[in-house]
């Protein structure tokens, strides 16, 4: 029960102790002091008058001569009218509306505690003013008034009072409200707008039907934040204010709808939707939709100010780190399998990689020299080495000049001994030069045209302090590039694999 402790003392002059008529029982009060009452709203006046709300219980402490345990028998609260004063208003008239419970005196006999429970006020009205008087020996009530200080006024009750029925419903309805602003406040803004998408695209049926809902909404961000959230407070401090009226102590009141809130109205709700926030979403999306129309007029405004600070939210972009690393994070959860999942990594990693990555070194390359005569041993070399294309270079290996097709060798007769350089003559193929840092990516779309699927690597060397110059280190194939891209060998029927 709430307790009100007032310590303001309300005691008369004593310069108005002979004007008191003691009874004969030889009890005089001189002075009334609140010390505690069950509602909140009791004060004292300006004037000293104790002030006391309707169908409260106050412990009122009396000071006088002569007080003993008869006390709370002797003291009476008689109505002063509005048209009298108390001063000529006889104890015998007037409502005993505050009753008199138990009482306490000291041993001194100078002061007792009286438990006084006011009545509900039978008539509607803004205040009742009540005196004490005490009862005689013969039965008869002697008023102990003097001044303004020794008046108790009682005041009609502010507080809301509805069924208790009607007030608990409202609490349970309150509280699944919270519940669900709380947790639509999580699922929803967890709801990426590019995730939405992606799901209307590649999701099962019913998902898809659930983001095309959501992705209307969803679109403004910061207008749904703001809508759930006042919505979210509101329901919070209607629940304190239910929760307070229903129950009088300040302490238990607040204990209750503290842990209301918090299991029922943030962490329940939140776990919940954190999980299956598309599927609550959706089926809530009439309540969500609702509540930002009634918030609109607050929430619409504080949402398009965040929207001209913060600017339009874009979802969540991945760049080719982040969604390489994703892949990999993902991996134990996702159906992929490693093949595929090489794959993809190795077709993020093309523009990150050159050709120097790739490439056969010169030193491991299968060359003929223009000089060389395509006789019996020479034709056996290249049919054994298994390449298709073989360059052709003049004096040094590093001077590749041409390319030799092995189908270009279709109608040579070994025994005739001809010329190599006859045959590069005559078909007279290009070379495709690529520099060591050219990107993989780039090595694929030239490829890709068809000029030719084997290039001579290049660099630019700068060794003993001379002057820049290209010189051939490597060559690079479309079997390399492709073979970067599944991050796996392709073997052949002539490939020796280490």
């Amino acid at each position: 029960m709430a307790t009100t402790f007032l310590s303001a003392s309300l005691t008369i002059p004593l310069l108005l102790l002979p004007l008191l008529q003691p009874t004969s029982t030889g009890t005089i009060i001189i002075g009334m002091r609140l010390e505690q009452s069950t509602k909140r709203g009791t004060r004292i006046s300006d004037k000293g008058t104790i002030e006391v709300v309707e169908g409260s219980t106050i412990h009122l402490r009396v000071y006088g001569q002569g007080i003993d345990s008869r006390i709370g028998k002797m003291a009476h609260f008689v109505e002063v009218p509005s048209t009298a004063t108390s001063v000529n208003t006889s104890c015998s008239e007037g409502n005993h509306d505050l009753h008199v419970l138990y009482s306490i005196h000291d041993s001194r006999h100078t002061s007792a505690i009286l438990l006084v429970h006011v009545q509900i006020l039978r008539k509607k009205s803004h205040s009742k003013t009540y005196m004490m008087c005490i009862k005689n020996e013969t039965g008869q009530l002697q008023h102990q008034h003097l001044s303004d200080d020794m008046l108790i006024r009682v005041m009609e009750s502010k507080d809301f009072f509805l069924p208790l029925w009607l007030h608990i419903s409202l609490i349970v309805i309150l509280l699944a409200l919270s519940a669900l602003f709380s947790g639509l406040n999580l699922g929803l803004m967890a709801l990426d707008p590019m995730e939405l998408r992606i799901v209307q695209n590649c999701g099962t049926e019913t998902e898809r039907i659930y983001a095309a809902q959501i992705e209307p909404i969803r679109k403004k961000g910061n207008y749904l934040l703001c809508s759930l959230l006042l919505g979210n407070v509101l329901v919070n401090v209607s629940l304190t204010i239910l929760f307070d009226s229903l129950v009088d102590a300040n302490f238990i009141s607040i204990v209750f709808s503290t842990f209301g809130i918090v299991l029922f109205g943030e962490i329940i709700p939140q776990a919940i939707c954190s999980r299956h926030g598309l599927a609550v979403g959706a089926n809530t999306i009439l309540i969500t939709r609702l509540v930002m129309l009634l918030t609109f007029p607050v929430s619409y405004p504080i949402s398009h100010i965040l929207d001209v600070l913060l600017g339009k939210e874009m979802g969540t972009v991945y760049n080719r780190e982040k969604l390489m690393e994703m892949l990999k994070v993902t991996e134990p959860y996702s159906d992929l399998v490693k093949e595929e999942l090489n794959i993809i990594q190795g077709a993020l990693e093309l523009r990150s990689k050159t050709v120097e990555h790739v490439m056969t070194p010169l030193c491991d390359c299968f060359l003929l020299s223009s000089d060389a005569i395509l006789d019996f041993d020479t034709i056996s070399d290249i049919t054994e080495s298994g390449y298709t294309r073989i360059p052709v270079y003049v004096k040094e290996r590093s001077n590749i000049v041409d390319m030799l097709y092995i189908k270009d060798l279709t109608f040579v007769d070994p025994d005739d001994c001809t010329p190599l350089h006859t045959i590069i003559q005559f078909y007279n193929h290009p070379v495709h030069f690529v520099w060591n840092d050219t990107k993989l990516d780039a090595v694929l779309e030239e490829f890709k045209t068809g000029k030719s699927h084997l290039a001579i690597v290049r660099k630019m060397s700068t060794e003993g302090g001379r002057d820049p110059v290209s010189e051939v280190v490597g060559v690079v194939t479309l079997e390399d590039v492709i073979e970067e891209i599944i991050k796996s060998e392709i073997l052949d029927e002539s490939d020796i694999y280490s």
